[in-house]
């Protein structure tokens, strides 16, 4: 799956492994479920079969799919775009070979035209295996923090040699109180937005807001969420906060 895309920080997004699992709370209303679901009823072979019913919804069922084909998308891209990587999936999920994630950003090497952004869970995998790739200036790496329990996914993100490092405050479940910003280039936050959509404090994300802007970290806010993200819209204090990384601009 390779398409433009309606995320607010990205233009495109380009899917060499799909499939997953639920590893924290952040997880259990993924729209990537709801998603995979769909396509295989349309008849896409790639997401059949990698999730299950429960509770009346999709959830996944912990299989993994890699696309070899995939790969060759970015080639096929001669203007230079912003590109999601992974929306359907975790590149760092445990069941993704080494070989293969190694695959992946041979690719973003060899297409210099673009940005990567790639955003994992699994920062502790992350971490484990970052010295054994090859890591390019136009991959930007970011980890997801839904509420203050998964702070030390920055530290792993930290620890890495990327070259942009961001943070994916959402969905935003929790208050995430004080952050260490320290290396960090970019914030989104963001509330849940789909059927069951847990509800956001707007304090929360004035917190993330003030702390970015003290420590000049780039601050992106994409939605409050709800079950209508559209009419809740994406306004915080009266202006809409579009900031990216100043590499972005380069």
């Amino acid at each position: 799956m390779a398409t433009n895309s309606r995320i607010e920080w990205t233009e495109a997004t380009w899917n060499p492994v799909a499939g997953c699992s639920i590893v924290s709370p952040g997880c259990t209303h993924c729209y990537a479920m709801r998603m995979a679901e769909r396509l295989a009823l349309m008849g896409q072979d790639k997401y059949r079969g990698l999730t299950r019913r429960s509770g009346g919804r999709p959830k996944w069922n912990g299989k993994i799919r890699l696309d070899d084909n995939a790969l060759a998308i970015p080639y096929s891209w001669k203007t230079g775009r912003m590109i999601f990587v992974n929306s359907m999936s975790d590149l760092f999920h445990e069941d993704v070979p080494v070989d293969f994630v190694g695959r992946v950003f041979a690719v973003m090497k060899d297409c210099p035209q673009h940005t990567f952004q790639v955003l994992t869970k699994r920062s502790d995998r992350l971490r484990a295996i970052a010295d054994r790739l090859d890591w390019s200036a136009n991959v930007w790496m970011g980890v997801s923090v839904e509420n203050a329990d998964y702070k030390h996914r920055i530290d792993d993100l930290r620890a890495t040699p990327a070259a942009v490092k961001f943070l994916s405050l959402e969905p935003l479940i929790a208050d995430v109180g004080v952050l260490n910003l320290s290396d960090i280039d970019w914030a989104i936050a963001g509330g849940e937005s789909g059927p069951g959509a847990r509800p956001m404090e707007p304090a929360w994300v004035r917190s993330i807001r003030d702390q970015c802007v003290a420590a000049s970290v780039a601050f992106h806010f994409k939605q409050w969420g709800g079950v209508n993200k559209k009419r809740a819209g994406r306004v915080l204090d009266g202006r809409t906060w579009d900031q990216f990384p100043i590499s972005a601009a380069a």
